[in-house]
């Protein structure tokens, strides 16, 4: 449940000739029958999608942005005809609100430049439907969810992800956006934070509604405005203050991302005392030093993680949030760090089985406890 492999497969395989064009500056204008038939996506009818969502049910809801509600479906993955509940595969339909900010160049851009890029790490667009009035399109199915969900939501079926799991979205993220980077691509997400961030079933992160979907480039214009579309929170100090949108700009995003990751708490939350509710002016005085960042490490974690990978990933918060863009790493440079900290955490957690061994099968042994308020374990 919640894989689109084999559509997938099926779409893949008919780009393998297709140039990615740049995001920021198109060859060319182009018409919008220019671009559905380049889009090398499926071509869906409104009431194939109707029935597959059961009329656009309530319950099948899946989420809502400026875009419109998403909706859960079911296609046959050999006809692409719509299937009965449970069956199929499971796909992701998002439904333009006509009564909303964004309208039918927003879905043509999303078609124009999102159906052109394919990486593991980003969500991807299946199909469309332009029938009427009517906008839709149609993504690959993520069954677990946002990561803000499984970071801040308390419920039994958003768990809290384990360390290792935290890791994976961390890095998972990181490779989507290295790629939007890429001289391939050439995309600035323009609004990375933990609700884009999607994981599948699987717990592979996947990043979806990157900035294109919001403002992008139509009839050969550049993406690039004074705009400003980020999240506050999330959004870098230089684009709220100029609108000036750079990569860097998405790798302070990804810090705020990553604190948020490490400490179990929101960007913004107006329910903690003051002082306390925007996160990076909260966490930074605490990322300097191994032993005060386990002052504010996420506690349902705690015993999970080495100390020494925690605190070379707050150091790499630490480095993402830099005042300076030209001093935060690149999207690369968050790869390669992030992957090193995944081979030192499983050396740590063989380590930790091993000492647990002789220990009695105290798996714990070795990694830090809860620090109190004083500096004490707990």
């Amino acid at each position: 449940m919640g894989s689109c492999l084999s559509v997938r497969l099926k779409i893949e395989s008919s780009r393998l000739d297709v140039k990615v064009t740049s995001a920021t500056t198109p060859p060319s204008p182009r018409s919008q029958d220019e671009i559905l038939q380049s889009a090398n996506l499926k071509s869906f009818s409104f009431n194939v999608l109707r029935i597959a969502t059961r009329n656009f049910r309530p319950d099948s809801v899946l989420g809502e942005g400026g875009f419109g509600l998403v909706f859960k479906g079911w296609i046959d993955e050999q006809s692409f005809t719509a299937a009965k509940p449970g069956t199929g595969t499971v796909i992701a339909v998002k439904r333009l609100n006509q009564e909303g900010l964004q309208g039918h160049q927003e879905w043509l851009t999303e078609i124009n430049y999102l159906g052109q890029l394919y990486h593991p790490n980003l969500v991807q667009l299946i199909g469309y439907c332009l029938e009427d009035d009517q906008r839709l399109l149609v993504y690959e199915f993520m069954s677990r969810g946002s990561l803000e969900n499984h970071l801040f939501r308390r419920s039994s079926y958003f768990q809290p992800l384990s360390w290792n799991l935290r890791l994976k979205a961390a890095l998972g993220a990181a490779k989507g956006l290295a790629y939007l980077h890429s001289p391939e691509a050439k995309v600035i997400y323009r609004d990375f934070k933990c609700s884009n961030i999607l994981i599948d079933s699987d717990y592979n992160a996947k990043l979806s509604d990157f900035g294109l979907a919001k403002d992008g480039p139509v009839d050969g214009k550049s993406h690039v405005s004074t705009r400003v579309m980020g999240t506050y929170g999330y959004a870098a100090p230089e684009y709220m203050a100029t609108g000036h949108l750079t990569e860097r700009s998405d790798i302070y995003s990804f810090g705020v991302v990553l604190l948020e990751i490490l400490t179990g708490r929101r960007c913004i939350d107006k329910n903690r005392p003051s002082n306390e509710q925007v996160l990076v002016e909260f966490a930074k005085p605490y990322l300097t030093c191994k032993r005060r960042i386990l002052h504010i490490m996420d506690q349902r974690i705690i015993g999970q993680y080495s100390s020494d990978v925690a605190m070379r990933a707050a150091v790499l918060a630490m480095k993402c949030l830099a005042r300076e863009p030209k001093y935060r790493p690149t999207a690369d440079e968050l790869v390669k760090v992030l992957e090193q900290l995944q081979e030192l955490q499983n050396g740590s957690d063989i380590c930790r089985k091993e000492t647990g061994r002789r220990h009695g099968g105290n798996k714990n042994v070795g990694y830090p406890r809860q620090v109190g308020s004083r500096g004490g374990s707990v």
